[in-house]
């Protein structure tokens, strides 16, 4: 039981003589009957708390910086009316700061036998599950100075999904690759390895496509068409490790890699090839395999939302190793990893021989924008300063991915904002290339 209203109580006792009551709540109640009955009548009529029904129902998830809402349905069983004060108890990250306190407290009455819903508005601000924690019930009485205090456990999970930006790039993306695939009334000549159609020879054509059989049949040259081949193998490969901790702006490298393999995921399966995502570190985090095209997209968000950096080294032995098991056939593996050298030097390179021998390899990097303001500073000492460790820092990456060339890897090192759109014009072009 929680005592309430204690100002309002003394304020109706002031107007009693000095001395007849003492300071105490046990002296205020022994000197004065009639308050005494009236808080006990106000305790007696406070609808007891425990006997409520609690329910939830609503938003199971949401995408990072999207609301959600969830409806707690409140039924009172007892024989008096509810009023009451509710407060639903989420993580502090289940709203953005300052927004708490009013987000999760709620006032309602609920009459004998029946039942009302409040609805609890959530912001996230990060990815990943978010639990609610209890529901907490005051109960009042007609007069509000007692109260019945009691907690519900009632069950709930909203996931937090990653907020997928880049997705504004997709439509031009599948615009390309309709070009690819000669659906558009501009027919482009992919130079992939299944055969399409046959038409007539224009001006700029490629006379190596002339088919001369076809010719001779006809009045008119006939040039062959290609279109990239379908269902290939791409597989996705976040490495989860210490370096993806790295914070980029206002978010850790690992989610800009996120976006960059949603966007590829999407446009790859819209291309007709199969995508699966592996995230690892020293074990697998993550593992999404032989989803259709239709499901593959919401596999992967759903998949990376709980996702978070380790802050350990990544093994690379044992990346490579799963990678190779994931990947049985000849597939396109894009690792979402970081360029700096000692990583790479150490962990990477003696391992991409046999991960290049059967496969077609893209390392896609997160660059960090500030380097390129540092770089760029002038005007001071300490300005200077920065501009020479800029370079020296992209000198080294520039070194780094050369080294990854040389062994015959495609090398995609953008900030996070070109990262998506650049690693999907990389697939795109090993795809107009008849690489995959």
């Amino acid at each position: 039981m929680a005592l309430t209203g204690r100002t309002a109580l003394l304020a109706a006792l002031g107007s009693l003589p000095v001395g007849i009551w003492d300071p105490s709540w046990t002296g205020i109640l022994a000197v004065n009957t009639p308050l005494a009955l009236a808080c006990a009548c106000d305790f007696a009529l406070a609808a007891p708390v425990r006997r409520l029904r609690l329910t939830r129902s609503g938003d199971t998830s949401v995408r990072l910086g999207d609301p959600a809402d969830v409806t707690l349905t409140i039924t009172n069983p007892s024989r008096r009316p509810l009023r009451a004060q509710v407060r639903d108890a989420w993580p502090p990250s289940s709203w953005r700061s300052g927004s708490e306190y009013e987000a999760s407290r709620h006032r309602l009455r609920i009459p004998a036998g029946e039942r009302r819903r409040v609805t609890t508005r959530l912001l996230p601000t990060r990815r990943g599950d978010r639990t609610a924690d209890r529901v907490t019930v005051r109960s009042y009485g007609p007069l509000g100075l007692f109260t019945r205090q009691g907690t519900h456990r009632v069950p709930w999970t909203v996931r937090v999904l990653p907020p997928f930006h880049s997705r504004k790039h997709l439509p031009a993306k599948l615009a390309r690759l309709r070009e690819l695939d000669g659906r558009t009334s501009v027919l482009t000549r992919g130079e992939g390895t299944e055969f399409d159609s046959l038409r007539e020879y224009v001006p700029g054509d490629d006379t190596r496509s002339i088919d001369w059989r076809a010719t001779a049949r006809h009045s008119a040259v006939a040039v062959r068409t290609w279109r990239p081949e379908r269902d290939r193998h791409i597989l996705l490969v976040l490495d989860t490790g210490r370096t993806s901790a790295g914070r980029v702006g206002d978010a850790p490298r690992l989610d800009a890699s996120m976006d960059a393999a949603l966007l590829l995921g999407a446009l790859a399966s819209r291309a007709g090839d199969r995508v699966d995502l592996l995230a690892y570190d020293r074990r697998t985090r993550a593992l999404v395999q032989g989803r259709t095209a239709g499901d593959v997209l919401p596999a992967l968000v759903n998949a990376m939302a709980p996702l978070e950096p380790e802050l350990i080294e990544t093994d690379a032995r044992g990346l490579t190793a799963t990678a190779l098991h994931t990947a049985h056939r000849r597939s396109l593996i894009v690792l979402l990893t970081s360029l700096d050298a000692a990583p790479v030097e150490e962990g990477l390179l003696p391992l991409l021989p046999r991960l290049t021998k059967r496969h077609t390899v893209i390392v896609a990097s997160v660059a960090d924008p500030q380097i390129e303001s540092m770089a760029s500073a002038r005007g001071s000492t300490d300005a200077i300063y920065e501009a020479a460790s800029a370079e020296q820092a992209k000198a080294e990456r520039r070194r780094t991915a050369e080294q990854l060339t040389r062994h015959g890897v495609t090398v995609v090192d953008a900030t996070p904002s070109a990262l998506p759109p650049a690693l999907a014009d990389a697939y795109l072009a090993l795809k107009s290339a008849g690489r995959l």
